[in-house]
Formats: structure tokens, sequence, C-alpha cells
């Protein structure tokens, strides 16, 4: 029941984190030490199948808890104070950085031809953002749960993948604030193609996520941590006026010490 109760919390923080456009579910994952087992679970599912349908179980449920309890704090909160709730963001997510770094060394620590699998991985982030405008408009019927399926089975690469946010797969496809309001309404004509979208390429994608990062860690990571510093710009709001000057590096600050703090104390869970 402790450990149950301890992967329900996690759930929750991770679902919480991926409301946020730019902080990725993955590194919350990775950070919160529960990534591993996630992705074990769903890619070896039928090797212990009551084990593991128990833990994603109780992993979903608290996942979906956290989402629809702060998705509607979050969304007023930003909209209320956006410069120095989004550099609190920032920093949460620069504070994923010590935990990606410590995957990605080798031996020798952290190789410069790295730097090369970091600048691919943002590269490809910031390509994202030239997404031509309306690609992903839902439209009406059929044609809107296609389209919906579709940007489900691609932002299932956000949800996998640490360091791609799916709030910002979602922005740059013109989805976010439908997706907030059906969350926040209950719009399940919108929410279940998503859904299973999301759930099909999930299961396309672990098994050779999982296998990359077994494999050749000190390539993926890198890449992984290329895709989160390439989110950053998409959160950045610009530079700070008035009292923001003193406000926003406070927060950034702070939000990278949370995340730092909580990466400690999940360590040994």
């Amino acid at each position: 029941m402790k450990k149950h109760l301890i992967t329900a919390l996690k759930a929750m923080l991770i679902g919480a984190s991926m409301l946020i456009p730019g902080v990725s579910g993955g590194t919350m994952a990775i950070i919160l030490n529960v990534y591993d087992k996630l992705l074990s679970s769903v890619s070896h599912f039928f090797s212990a199948p009551k084990k593991n349908a128990a833990f994603l179980g109780v992993f979903v449920a608290g996942g979906l808890l956290g989402v629809f309890l702060f998705s509607d704090i979050i969304l007023t909160i930003t909209n209320t104070f956006p410069f120095p709730m989004m550099f609190f963001f920032m920093g949460a997510i620069l504070g994923g950085l010590p935990a990606l770094l410590d995957h990605a060394k080798t031996e020798s620590g952290f190789q410069l031809r790295q730097i090369l699998y970091v600048l691919i991985g943002a590269a490809v982030v910031l390509a994202m953002s030239f997404e031509p405008a309306g690609l992903f408009t839902a439209g009406t019927g059929f044609q809107a749960v296609v389209v919906l399926f579709i940007a489900g089975i691609l932002c299932a690469a956000a949800l996998i993948l640490p360091g791609i946010s799916i709030s910002y797969m979602l922005l740059i496809f013109g989805l976010y604030e439908p997706a907030m309001t059906a969350i926040h309404t209950l719009d399940f004509s919108f929410l279940l193609p998503m859904g299973f979208g999301l759930l099909a390429g999930i299961l396309l994608m672990v098994k050779l996520l999982e296998k990359a990062m077994v494999k050749a860690p000190q390539v993926t990571y890198p890449v992984i941590i290329g895709f989160l510093l390439g989110s950053l710009p998409q959160v950045f709001p610009g530079i700070p006026t008035g009292i923001n000057w003193l406000i926003c590096p406070v927060m950034l600050a702070a939000g990278f010490a949370g995340i730092m703090l909580l990466s400690r104390l999940t360590a040994e869970n």
C-alpha cells in the first residue's frame, strides 16, 4: 500500500507537470526515480502482467488525477502572473539537467562529442516551431477524430521522451488551449481520440526507446538534454520589466532548487 501511495503521488506530480508548456513529464519521471520502471512495465507487460497492471493502473490513475486537479489552478496562476511563473517553469526545466547528465556520463565523464548530440536534440525541438499553422486544426466529425488520433500519436513521443514537453507539442500543433478546455469541461469527444492516439504511440515507441537508453545511453541522454534545452525558448516570456526584474530571478532559482530537492528526496523511493 505504501509503494502504491508513493507511486500515485509521483504520478500526480508528473501529470501536473505535463500541463506546463516546456516542462517534460518524462524528465520529471526521471527526477522522481520512476522512469525506468515505467518503461519496463509497458515494454515487458506480459512477463508479469498482474504486477505490471497494478503498477500502471495506480500510475495512470494518479497521473489523471494530477491533470484534472491542477489544470485550472496552473492556467489561472500562469495567466495572472505570466512572467514570474514562466521563469519558475524555466528553473524547473533546468533543474532536470543534473539527473540527465548523470545518465549521460561515460567512465571518463561527459565527452566533447556528446555536445554534438545535444545540439542535434535542440535543433529537432526548435525545428518543431516551424510547423505550419493550422496543420492540426481538428475540424468536425470523423475528420476531427482522425486529426486528434494522429496528434495523439505524435504527442506520445513527448510523453515518452524526457526533455520534450507534451504541452509544448500541443502548443505548436495549436491544440494546447482546446486540450486544456477539454480537460476542464470533460469533453470526451476531444479527449478520447487523442487518448487512444497517445496509447497507440506509446506502444509503438516504448520498446525502441528502452533499447536505446540501455544500449546507447551516452548518445540517447545527450540528445534528450538537447530536447530539454531546445524547449527553453518556448517557455521564455521575454525580458522582465518593473518589479519583475526582482521577482523573476528568484522564481527561476526557486524552480531549479525545487526540482533538485525533489530529485534528492525521491532518490531512494
